[in-house]
């Protein structure tokens, strides 16, 4: 089933060969691969640096060490995601990661380097070694960021459009042909437009702000995710959204964008205690506060409960001013601005939704169920995270796949179709309003914590929030309707799924159940709504979990 949005007709038509959606690492390297091809326009929701990328603070994890090994990388990789990784997507990701990194460092991004001027690298939770590259410290990202759109400006044959969110996929013979978006008054265009593509590579990031309370920056509103599955594309893994462990608690009720304290904090040597100082990881896992991410964030929760405390406690005062000033200098200033200075007290955390393990189902080379339509970064699920990702393997993913959509856009035929005869169904516009309603529906019931009577709770109170139509087509009503198609999507696979694995914890299935559950659930639209479909994967199993 096609759906699209009540968005009218398109006012203007710009023709290109490859459009690609987000300017991220996935979307950024993805456009400069696609020049290969032809005629490239790059669109992005606000400015080009405004993604997750440019906040990302750990680092990306490649095995560039001599002691290290891509082998070592994948068993780390394929613990972490429990059973669920697809174990050859896997083997891309840590076999090409190295080259890929070398090529960003020559294309100008600048890592920090030790004394003997080699790549500088940490350790992270769920890595057995130090693989962690990072630059200024604590803004890996934001020097990605920068030395990616360096080289863009001194690439030939992309064009660019900021402040444009897009709407959904134009097919023509069962094919992507483009996009509809809108631009939002401060673009080379404005209002609702029709981009005309051979191929179209979505790379919209994430969907954090599904939850109250996110480490995502406002604009990842689960855009990408929600124009396939209008179009029909076949989702994946939705159930698996991480909650970062350790996200700097504002107090109670707090909402919106939160600071993240990033796990290379712990990887540092920094420890998690409660109020009594007590460091409660150690016992609960091998790897104590560099257990896997879901593995932590539990272990948060369950103490926040044995204790009644609103929160733990991040202790890093042992590693000194002077380390906290060199090594995280941007999380430093971030404490500070909220009152705690981290060099002299520990910093209260607790778990906030950070990462999409899950998306739009690709194979390992971005193409999606739909020809023509491809998606790396967040937004694809590639297999590679399993049921939780491990930490800073996601810029690495937007690297490795980004490039191998640049290798398959080579062998894309050029759509020659007609329009399909079939008109789609059009999708009204939910009231801004309902975004704030979501938002506590997920936290409330779909959250770190879940069980069939919340999540058979969040059902409905979506079902009701769906009928809050709006007939002004502005961005909030689309955002706040995009939200709406994907957090239905993620509780109907999290009430589907009914066991514990990874970031998925169901209290009335406290278990992880390979018997029954060592698979995928794949989804799409389909009359009635959004609907669900379990397949074991001879892959999954050929895991280290």
């Amino acid at each position: 089933m096609i759906e699209e949005l009540a968005a009218g007709a398109p006012g203007w038509t710009a023709r290109t060969d490859t459009v690609v959606i987000g300017s991220g690492i996935a979307g950024l390297v993805a456009a400069m691969r696609a020049t290969r091809h032809g005629r490239v326009l790059l669109v992005t929701k606000a400015l080009l640096d405004a993604g997750s990328t440019r906040w990302a603070q750990g680092g990306i994890a490649a095995a560039l060490a001599p002691e290290d090994s891509p082998e070592e990388h994948l068993a780390d990789t394929l613990t972490a995601g429990a059973g669920l990784c697809d174990a050859e997507a896997v083997r891309t990701l840590v076999t090409e990661g190295p080259d890929a990194v070398r090529r960003l460092i020559a294309l100008g991004a600048h890592f920090d380097l030790a004394a003997d001027g080699t790549v500088s690298l940490t350790r992270e939770g769920g890595h057995h070694r130090r693989r962690i590259a990072h630059a200024g410290g604590d803004a890996t990202g934001a020097e990605i960021s920068r030395a990616l759109l360096a080289a863009l400006k001194q690439a030939e044959g992309v064009e660019v459009i900021e402040h444009a969110l897009v709407l959904d996929l134009l097919t023509e013979g069962g094919r992507a042909a483009g996009v509809t978006l809108h631009v939002m008054g401060e673009g080379s265009r404005d209002g609702v437009g029709a981009v005309r593509a051979h191929s179209v590579v979505l790379a919209t990031g994430g969907l954090g702000q599904v939850f109250s309370a996110t480490t995502n920056p406002a604009v990842s509103t689960g855009d990408g995710v929600a124009l396939a599955l209008r179009a029909g594309a076949e989702v994946a893994d939705l159930e698996f959204v991480q909650f970062h462990p350790t996200v700097m608690w504002l107090g109670e009720g707090a909402t919106g964008q939160q600071p993240l304290i990033s796990e290379a904090v712990r990887g540092e040597g920094a420890h998690l205690v409660d109020a009594s100082g007590t460091r409660f990881m150690l016992g609960r896992h091998e790897l104590a506060e560099l257990a896997p991410r879901d593995v932590v964030a539990k272990g948060i929760m369950n103490r926040m409960r044995e204790t009644g405390e609103p929160h733990m406690l991040l202790d890093g005062r042992h590693l000194g001013a002077r380390f906290w000033e060199s090594r995280f200098p941007t999380i430093l200033a971030s404490c500070r601005e909220h009152g705690i200075d981290p060099v002299v007290q520990p910093v209260p955390v607790v778990p906030a939704a950070h990462y999409a393990s899950g998306g739009v189902r690709t194979d390992g080379y971005g193409r999606t169920s739909i020809p023509g339509l491809y998606a790396c970064g967040e937004v694809a699920c590639t297999g590679v995270h399993g049921a939780n990702r491990l930490a800073s393997n996601s810029l690495l993913e937007g690297l490795v796949f980004a490039e191998r959509i640049g290798e398959a856009l080579a062998g894309d035929p050029v759509a020659t179709g007609t329009p399909a005869t079939a008109r789609p169904r059009r999708r009204g516009l939910l009231d801004p309003s309902v975004r704030g309603e979501v938002q506590r529906v997920m936290s409330g019931h779909c959250g770190v914590l879940r069980s069939a009577e919340g999540l058979a709770e969040a059902r409905r109170l979506l079902a009701e929030l769906g009928g809050r139509t709006c007939d002004d087509p502005c961005l909030e009503a689309w955002e706040a309707t995009n939200l709406h198609t994907v957090a239905t999507a993620v509780v109907a696979a999290a009430e589907r799924r009914g066991e514990t694995r990874g970031s998925h914890w169901r209290e009335d299935f406290p278990d992880r159940d390979d018997a029954r559950w060592l698979g995928r659930l794949n989804g799409r639209l389909a009359e009635g709504g959004f609907r669900l479909e379990f397949t074991p994967e001879r892959s999954h199993r050929t895991t280290a979990a």
